[in-house]
Order: structure tokens, then sequence, then C-alpha cells
């Protein structure tokens, strides 16, 4: 974690626009907490990384808490139930059955598909230790990969993969998008652009998915006044202020969910960055109404990101699309992740 330390430490030299907001102030302690203690190499299965940033089905995704899932997985190892009440109970608590409800949307948005890429040839690796994945018809998937693929697979109803060269992420959590990319659409250029601590769990997992000499890193970029996007290697993981060094294009940029957890500042000027690179889609996933108050909650924000804030902020795109059912998700309490999609306008 040393180089990790080094760029905690540049971090805190940067603009505010490119340092935590209040939200991840208050999570990134907590993380490098832990990551210290047992190491990057099973990040993903650390309580820190299982509430922030690598999301569950089951706990703490589920919202239940902790003693909550005790008190049910203990009252269910002491039932004699018959065996397919026992199973369908232990899917219920592990939140399988979520999963596979997601598995089933993703299956049947692709089904009768025969555009590029192929999603459903996706299998996600066990880098990180994980133990929020599950199996489902000899595949492996994680909330996150099923997150990525849902809006992918929405995304291909009006985009075309083949004209897709690079794809630029901010916030990529772990590196699942990269993953993807990877596996589906090999000839795509992947960029992750994000802070740390987050950013050095995605680096060491893409580090492992793509192999070193396919991932640029900030040390190789630490000292270029210019990064040029057509020269990154197949994947990169860059800090949130070398974002002001790219030049060139890019042809998808993503958000999922990790705006929501900023404040509007610094959206806004990630967002004009993303303007200047000329993506030509914008496909995003936010809390439609808004991340929770920090005044109300410990991890929270001071001024939360709403769904029409980014047609403000979005200057030349025009809103092709947006989706809650089946693509995004309605909370039980009635909120909803929804899924956005942006075009940049002609001329």
């Amino acid at each position: 974690m040393t180089h990790c330390t080094d760029l905690m430490e540049q971090l805190a030299k940067q603009s505010p626009l490119y340092q935590p907001g209040v939200f991840w102030q208050e999570a990134s302690k907590v993380m490098i907490e832990e990551l210290d203690a047992q190491g990057v190499e099973r990040f993903r299965r650390l309580a820190s990384s299982l509430h922030f940033f690598v999301p569950t089905y089951g706990f703490p995704g589920n919202a239940l808490a902790d003693e909550t899932m005790q008190s049910l997985q203990a009252w269910l190892d002491a039932q004699a139930l018959p065996s397919k009440q026992h199973t369908y109970l232990t899917q219920f608590i592990s939140g399988y059955s979520a999963a596979l409800a997601d598995y089933r949307t993703l299956a049947a948005s692709e089904y009768s598909s025969t555009a590029t890429p192929d999603l459903m040839r996706f299998s996600e690796s066990q880098i990180g230790q994980p133990i929020e994945q599950f199996e489902i018809e000899g595949k492996r998937y994680s909330r996150s990969a099923l997150n990525y693929l849902s809006g992918l697979s929405f995304l291909k109803k009006y985009a075309d993969f083949d004209r897709i060269q690079t794809v630029m992420e901010i916030g990529g959590g772990f590196g699942t998008l990269g993953e993807i990319v990877h596996q589906t659409l090999p000839n795509t250029r992947y960029i992750d652009i994000d802070i740390p601590p987050t950013l050095c769990c995605s680096t060491y997992y893409l580090q492992q998915v793509f192999g070193d000499n396919a991932l640029t890193t900030y040390r190789d970029t630490a000292q270029q006044a210019q990064i040029q996007i057509d020269q990154l290697s197949a994947a990169s993981v860059l800090p949130s202020w070398q974002i002001e060094r790219l030049q060139g294009k890019i042809d998808l940029f993503v958000n999922f969910i990790s705006f929501q957890e900023m404040e509007p500042d610094i959206v806004q000027n990630y967002l004009s960055h993303v303007t200047r690179l000329q993506a030509e889609w914008v496909l995003l996933r936010n809390m439609r109404e808004g991340k929770q108050l920090r005044s109300q909650h410990r991890f929270g924000v001071d001024k939360p990101i709403f769904s029409e804030d980014y047609a403000r902020m979005l200057i030349g795109y025009d809103l092709i699309d947006t989706n809650v059912m089946p693509f995004g998700f309605k909370t039980v309490d009635g909120y909803h992740s929804e899924i956005m999609l942006f075009k940049r306008k002609e001329g």
C-alpha cells in the first residue's frame, strides 16, 4: 500500500475539485485503515469495501442490520425444514434470489440480440477474494457486474458498439467495467479516473485482469504535461487530477452511482472535461431523488445531485432515454436508481 500512501499525499495537494467530497472524506478514512491492516489482495471481502464501493445483494446492500442477518441465519439453522424450503430461504438471505432476478433481466434483454458486444459471454474473475459473488449458469456475477451489464444492454438499443473505441469512466469502483470491456470488447480502450484509496484497489484489480504491460498507471503519466488518449494502453487507471491533461476523444463516458456521492461543483467540473473530450455517448446511473444528506447520516453529501442537474450540466447533449425498470432499480422505500443516456448534439 506504499503507492497508495504516495497517492493520498499527492491528493491532498490538489484542487478541491479533485479531492473527495464530504461523503468520501469519511469513507476514505475507514477504508485506508482496513486496507493497510489486511491488504489489497483481499479487498473484496473487507467490511469497508462492502459498505462503500463493492455493492452487494445480501448484507450490507440489503439494508438489514448485521444483528438482523445473524438472527435470521441462526433461526434458519435451527429449523428442521424440508430441503426446498431451506434452499429458498438461504437464497433469499444471501441475496442470490435478487442476483438471479437481475441476471434474468439481462438474459431477456440479450436473448434476441445479435449486436456487439455479446454480454452473455462475460464471467467475473475472483480477484480480490470476493464473497459477494454468485455462480449462475456456469458463470460468476456480482452486483457490480450485473449493474454494468444491464446498463450496457440498455445502451446497445441505441449505440453502435463497433464505433466505440474508447470508454472512459470516472469513479470506476474496483474495475468491473474495465473487466467487462476486456472480455467483451477486446479492441476497445478503457480509462478509469478515480481518487485513492479506491484507485489503489482498481489498479490492483485491473493489473491482474489485463496484465502489467497492458495497464497504464499514474506512475507512467506522472511527468507528462499532456496525456494522449490514443497512446494509452488497453486499460488505464489515472488519478482524478490527471483528467486535465487528457487530450483526444472518447466515444463513451460512463458513471454509475459515484457522481451521486459527490458535491455538484465536483460533478460539474468532471462533466466539463467529458464535454471537452467530445464524448459521443454519456451513460449515467444516479439516484433520482439524490443521495442522503450528511446532516442526517454520517456518510452523506452536503448538497445532493438530482437527475435534472445532469441535463443542465451536459451542455451540448440531448437526453435520449431514461430507465428505472428493468435496467435500473427501485428501492423498497420508493427511491429510483435511474439510468440516463445522453448523446452529443451534431454540429
